[in-house]
């Protein structure tokens, strides 16, 4: 139920942390997978730990900045001329420039929160559609945050954004759930990942963030790459505009 053989899957921001935990486990089950993001070495060593773990050839690498949408065309085309169809699309990549109250937030940080973290993905979402709808069949997967669930004091505008992923993919499973396309998100809590490196690499500051978790630890990147291959296999065939949460328990 959980095979993804020859099935093709896009993961953007899949160089490291919770991305490439995505794509390892995709690969471990039969699919070929994109690794993506902006620096095309750190893409290529990820590439090349996938495929030396027993699924040679399983990861290729196609490197891309989300804040362009001529570079998100460039990778959808160039996934179809490397791999042929795209059956998945996990949107992970994201941005946080600004730690901080949001009346302080300058402009040019917000647009680039709502860009990178919203408008990009809705830009994916529009570029594989209609060959999804043309197959009847397909899977998306947006990587929210239980910060899209929570105010923040100083990081409200990414909360914001990620508030904004969770009702994209209601949206997009709202409308297109007819032609068997299944849009999801997944809200991780707080992982071991150099993107919330700040929140866990002190002590004390790990302390305080996990004092709200019922584990009482923070999540590791490996604990994310199950759900996504669920949410994309036969397993969760009927599972559509739902938002996972992957957090130890914090939101309760």
């Amino acid at each position: 139920m959980f095979d993804l053989t020859g099935k093709n899957a896009i993961i953007t921001g899949s160089s490291k942390g919770i991305g490439k935990s995505i794509a390892a486990a995709m690969a471990q089950q039969g699919a070929n997978v994109v690794i993506s993001s902006r620096k095309a070495d750190v893409c290529e060593a990820t590439a090349e730990e996938i495929n030396s773990k027993g699924f040679p050839g399983k990861a290729i690498v196609i490197p891309c900045n989300i804040s362009d949408k001529t570079a998100l065309e460039m990778l959808v085309e160039e996934t179809r001329s490397q791999l042929g169809q795209i059956d998945i699309l996990v949107c992970n990549a994201a941005s946080n420039p600004f730690f901080g109250s949001i009346k302080d937030i300058p402009d040019d940080a917000f647009e680039k929160i709502m860009n990178n973290n919203i408008k990009s993905n809705h830009n994916l979402c529009q570029m594989v559609i209609p060959e999804m709808m043309e197959r009847k069949d397909g899977s998306i997967i947006i990587v929210s945050s239980i910060g899209g669930l929570n105010a923040s004091p100083v990081i409200g505008a990414y909360n914001i954004s990620k508030a904004a992923d969770i009702m994209l993919v209601k949206n997009y499973a709202l409308e297109f759930g007819q032609y068997n396309i299944r849009t999801n998100a997944i809200a991780p809590g707080l992982f071991r990942t150099d993107f919330a490196k700040a929140l866990w690499e002190n002590p004390e500051i790990l302390k305080q963030s996990t004092a709200t978790c019922p584990m009482k630890r923070i999540g590791e990147p490996d604990e994310i790459g199950g759900a996504a291959v669920f949410l994309a296999s036969q397993a969760g065939s009927f599972v559509n505009g739902h938002t996972l949460v992957i957090d130890g328990g914090t939101v309760v």
